[in-house]
């Protein structure tokens, strides 16, 4: 069987949060402000399960807030260029799957920050899925302001504040209107990412390795689970719930093993592997001992 390497983008490959970075720099007191919307992201996703609604639409929700702030794509992508920080190895293990197998990064990041990582590590822009949007809008200016004013009403408000500013309020304005078009890759998004993935190789599931780190990873693992390989890298608790593999490092070639097996043999065989070698601290998972 033909093999497919698929991974997330932050976390396993490169250490920003872009979209928070963007934030903090860009908006006033922007940390607070993306934290905020990160919860109220992770309440919906998680604990509601709001129908239609996917974990990572924080990227979504703060796209008014960006260009009411005067961030262009321009500025999006030179600061993500400026910012672009990569997990140690990250390089050598992209290109070690990339030799072994057709391997893809899908990622909820916006574009801008995609096309940064692509163009720094030679990665074929194509081998990716992402968040496509534009913030070259313009906005009426009482919009603006309101939005402006809005930010302090997101970091000091409840769960009912919050669904009333992105539910109600913004949808009301012209810029709701540009978020009708913006389908975030995160969630359940970043599943159908990996199945159109696997349908344009004509390849099974079974195929598969998918690794993740956090919320926005966990429909992906789930679909591998108990068929391909899921593995978490440095996994939060989400990602951690859906995973077969966890892997703690900090450098990126501690997958390099598991991507090697995974390129020359089935699922059972690589999970009787690490079953056998993490019961021995002088294995080559643990070469130190």
């Amino acid at each position: 069987m033909n093999r497919v390497f698929v991974t997330d983008c932050e976390g396993p490959i490169s250490l920003n949060d872009n979209a928070f970075e963007a934030a903090a720099h860009f908006i006033p007191d922007g940390d607070r402000f993306f934290r905020k919307v990160s919860e109220f992201d992770d309440i919906l996703a998680d604990e509601i399960r709001r129908p239609g609604y996917n974990a990572g639409d924080t990227l979504k929700l703060i796209v008014p807030f960006l260009i009411a702030h005067g961030v262009t794509d321009e500025k999006l992508r030179e600061f993500s260029e400026r910012t672009l920080r990569l997990v140690p190895g990250a390089d050598e293990t992209l290109k070690l799957a990339g030799r072994l197998m057709p391997s893809y990064i899908v990622s909820t990041s916006y574009r801008h920050y995609i096309e940064a990582l692509c163009k720094h590590l030679n990665f074929p822009l194509e081998n990716t899925r992402h968040t496509t949007l534009s913030l070259d809008v313009e906005i009426p200016n009482e919009e603006r302001e309101a939005l402006v004013r809005l930010r302090e009403d997101v970091i000091e408000g409840d769960f009912e504040d919050l669904d009333e500013i992105f539910f109600h309020l913004i949808p009301g304005m012209e810029a709701g209107k540009i978020l009708d078009g913006v389908k975030t890759v995160g969630g359940d998004g970043k599943r159908v990412a990996l199945l159109e993935i696997l349908s344009e190789l004509e390849l099974p599931p079974e195929s598969a390795m998918y690794v993740g780190d956090s919320i926005t990873d966990v429909e992906p693992l789930r679909e591998l689970n108990g068929r391909g390989l899921a593995v978490s890298f440095n996994g939060n608790h989400y990602a951690l719930r859906e995973a077969e593999v966890a892997v703690i490092s900090t450098d990126s070639r501690a997958l390099t093993p598991l991507i090697d097996l995974h390129s020359r043999f089935g699922r059972d065989y690589i999970l009787e592997f690490i079953r056998a070698y993490s019961e021995n601290l002088k294995g080559p998972l643990n070469p130190s001992g």
